[in-house]
């Protein structure tokens, strides 16, 4: 299925023809009257070097005046081979599509709302028919059963029209086109930008990103600056201090050689408190009985530090050098913001 953007935005345009997937640009009168263009002439001709394939409207009161404007504009620069002339249906219509058939000339015979209309514009050489989707469905008709019998009558009577889904309005009109076999299908790009969009895929994509930093990233990459120690014979008062500024819940307890020997926490404060109340405050660090503190070295995976994580269920990890210096402190928050654990 072909796939055109639909509109006259120049900036929208440049970005959906990167994709490097789309057949070509539909446009319309209101379109460009939209974006405040004044210049007309100029601006399809600066489309029409933008795109593979443009599609833009011939305007006449009767078919001489429709033949007369195509010619007019492939005047002007456009390329007859890679240029479709859009053309309202009606009997001028028609005259005109079979006219400009014959010179050569691509037509698309659009505001097509019955099967009769399509049928008339394919026996009159119509290279595409245009059935307005989005249109009939606000009026309450069925419109896909249209786009169902347009491209069984190009079948049945092996033409080459190609039928057109058009005025779509979001994501599940594309999958009605496919599903329809429609030949082509234009779509606005408010839509179209969404169509590689779901959000299994966007979990999906995540998981695998968070598993290859797991695998790629070292710790020492991640983990935050500064380092929140106290000496053994600090008080109480200045690990809280030490926490407020760092804003985590654990300091290093550091001996006189500045090796790590243990970690006070938020949670060590609170219980010592509800056992000692403001005596605690009296205390030095060298008062209290540490265990050997869970640490990592800086050079080692994520992946390893997502393990200790779960291990040994603590929210952070001291970052230790091979003397047990610290280097820093890798928190667990820090890698849930990456969605590296789940």
């Amino acid at each position: 299925m072909e796939l055109y953007l639909d509109s006259a935005d120049l900036k929208e345009i440049e970005t959906a023809f990167e994709l490097g997937v789309l057949t070509g640009l539909t446009t319309t009168p209101t379109f460009i009257h939209r974006e405040g263009i004044t210049d007309v002439d100029g601006v399809i001709l600066k489309l029409s070097k933008m795109v593979p394939i443009l599609q833009v409207e011939a305007l006449g009161e009767n078919s001489e005046e429709i033949c007369h404007e195509a010619n007019r504009l492939i005047s002007l620069g456009l390329n007859k081979h890679e240029t479709v002339f859009k053309i309202p249906i009606n009997n001028e219509g028609i005259k005109a599509c079979k006219q400009l058939s014959k010179e050569g000339f691509l037509v698309n015979i659009h505001l097509v709302y019955t099967l009769q209309q399509a049928y008339m514009a394919m026996i009159a050489g119509a290279t595409y028919v245009c059935p307005l989707i989005g249109r009939l469905q606000d009026e309450g008709n069925d419109a896909l059963s249209l786009v169902s019998h347009c491209v069984a009558m190009v079948q049945r009577f092996n033409a080459s029209t190609k039928i057109m889904f058009s005025s779509v309005r979001h994501a599940e009109h594309v999958r009605n086109a496919i599903n329809l076999g429609a030949h082509a299908c234009t779509v606005p790009w408010k839509v179209m930008k969404n169509l590689t969009q779901n959000n299994f895929t966007k979990v999906g994509i995540q998981q695998f990103v968070a598993h290859t930093n797991l695998m790629k990233m070292r710790v020492s990459e991640v983990i935050q600056e500064g380092k929140p120690t106290v000496a053994l014979d600090t008080g109480v008062t200045s690990a809280l201090v030490e926490m407020t500024v760092s804003g985590l819940g654990v300091v290093a307890v550091v001996d006189k050689e500045g090796k790590v020997v243990g970690a006070f926490t938020d949670g060590d404060l609170r219980r010592y408190l509800q056992k000692e109340g403001e005596q605690l405050l009296k205390k030095k660090m060298a008062d209290f009985t540490f265990k050997k503190p869970i640490a990592i070295m800086p050079d080692a995976l994520l992946y390893d530090a997502v393990n200790m994580f779960k291990t040994y269920q603590v929210d952070n990890l001291f970052v230790v050098d091979q003397e047990d210096k610290l280097v820093g402190i890798l928190d667990i928050q820090d890698l849930l913001q990456m969605n590296l654990i789940s």
